[in-house]
């Protein structure tokens, strides 16, 4: 599930993926910046900048290069605002491509797993040209970009295989 709303002069994107792992392991994971490129399209040719990353921590400055456009390079600058242990993170653009860029991370144990839950808060640069790019390819360029990370992310953890002794 991958949602768009527009309101306010921005844009939230919301989605939501079953991952059959602990909440522990799911912490783990995303909380390493480095999983960031696992999780990107190899044609956005996404890298860290700023060095081999730490465990993720409130006030942690992340900067990155990415191709958003072919034959283009983006640098790309966050911070991390808020970390509640195995429960969400927030980042935050502080250079960019966006005008502003609020990206919520949660995390949930339910049966069997953990629900992510993501939730983007951003505004594109130039009025209503900005708009007018969010129609033409912003938002089916996110879209992809989520979609490539569900589907990674079903890679990296299949479900369990359950034998038939289980099934009865």
């Amino acid at each position: 599930m991958i949602e768009f709303r527009r309101h306010s002069g921005m844009f939230t994107l919301e989605t939501e993926q079953f991952v059959p792992i602990t909440i522990d392991k799911a912490w783990e994971f995303f909380s390493s910046p480095e999983n960031l490129c696992l999780m990107t399209p190899p044609h956005m040719k996404f890298r860290i900048t700023s060095g081999k990353p730490e465990r993720m921590y409130v006030g942690q400055i992340i900067s990155y290069t990415l191709s958003l456009f072919p034959g283009t390079k983006t640098n790309w600058v966050t911070e991390i605002t808020v970390a509640d242990i195995g429960n969400y993170f927030v980042d935050e653009q502080r250079f960019g491509p966006y005008k502003m860029w609020h990206h919520e991370h949660r995390f949930k144990t339910i049966k069997d797993g953990v629900l992510m839950t993501d939730k983007v808060s951003y505004k594109l640069p130039f009025g209503f040209l900005g708009h007018f790019a969010h129609a033409l390819f912003v938002k089916g360029q996110l879209q992809a970009i989520f979609s490539y990370r569900q589907k990674t992310l079903e890679k990296l953890f299949p479900p369990a295989v359950r034998n038939k002794s289980d099934q009865h």
